[in-house]
């Protein structure tokens, strides 16, 4: 059975396997993915909706040659729609989503509240993750997503591994976390600095990474020495393998590499 099927029946006592969830910016990754053990590889179409489209991205008509290739190695395929929409874009949005679900793609990840529903009413049959910049921050926030249908939510990268194990006993929802890779300085990757300082929306896929440039400090007008300690607003990439245990004992059911921007090479050795 798969893990989107068990997830109704699961309590915390009985959780679905493992999954280890690696990104995929293009068709060298996805292949670096398949062939070092990923249970689960995540895309972006270059239709746009998702939030890295600065990475090569897949186009449409690679979508059924992907995920067959993917199902054939038994890895799961989750395909990123995770930035706000707006109206006009809906009819868009609604072939591409209609077009997705014809290719069998294992689910798909949302942070429009409006995407998930629209999704759900037209593929029902089309499973919806609730992506990070959702602000999966607790078992109230993700009631809201199980009303919605969403069968799986990504948890807030800011969220310690007790407050994961206390939103656990609260939900019977599967859990996915951060394990690996870049932080984005704001809340749960809601940045607006990209946007305030150059016009480009991070949560329209187009993050400037401004947190992660070099600056430097001025304090009451008068320049700091700041040595080697340039990056003042970047946080340094998460590292979290010393915590897998814990969170799997939390109730998490998946783990999630970031690094959609990254090499094959990358994905292969994190992988």
């Amino acid at each position: 059975a798969s893990l989107h099927s068990q997830a109704s029946q699961d309590t915390p006592m009985t959780l679905p396997p493992i999954e280890l969830l690696s990104p995929a910016g293009d068709e060298a990754c996805a292949d670096a993915a398949i062939e070092n053990g990923a249970d689960a590889i995540y895309f972006g179409l270059d239709t746009g909706f998702n939030a890295r489209a600065r990475a090569k991205n897949f186009g449409l008509d690679d979508l059924d040659r992907l995920v067959a290739k993917l199902h054939r190695r038994s890895v799961r395929a989750y395909v990123t729609m995770n930035t706000l929409v707006f109206a006009s874009e809906l009819q868009d949005l609604t072939k591409t989503v209609e077009r997705i679900a014809i290719s069998g793609v294992d689910a798909i990840l949302v942070q429009d509240l409006g995407v998930a529903k629209l999704v759900r009413e037209i593929c029902p049959q089309l499973h919806v993750h609730a992506s990070t910049q959702m602000t999966m921050t607790c078992a109230e926030t993700i009631a809201v997503a199980e009303r919605l249908g969403l069968s799986r939510v990504v948890l807030a990268r800011e969220l310690s591994v007790a407050e994961v194990r206390k939103i656990r006993q609260a939900t019977q929802m599967p859990l996915e976390v951060f394990i690996h890779g870049a932080l984005c300085v704001a809340y749960s990757g809601q940045c607006l600095t990209s946007e305030s300082l150059g016009g480009r929306s991070a949560n329209r896929g187009q993050c400037a990474q401004a947190c992660r440039l070099p600056y430097e400090l001025v304090c009451d007008g008068e320049d700091r020495e700041l040595g080697d300690v340039k990056y003042l607003l970047s946080p340094q990439d998460l590292a979290g393998y010393a915590q897998i245990p814990e969170l799997i004992d939390a109730g998490v059911c998946s783990f999630k590499i970031e690094g959609r921007l990254k090499t094959p090479e990358y994905v292969a050795n994190i992988t």
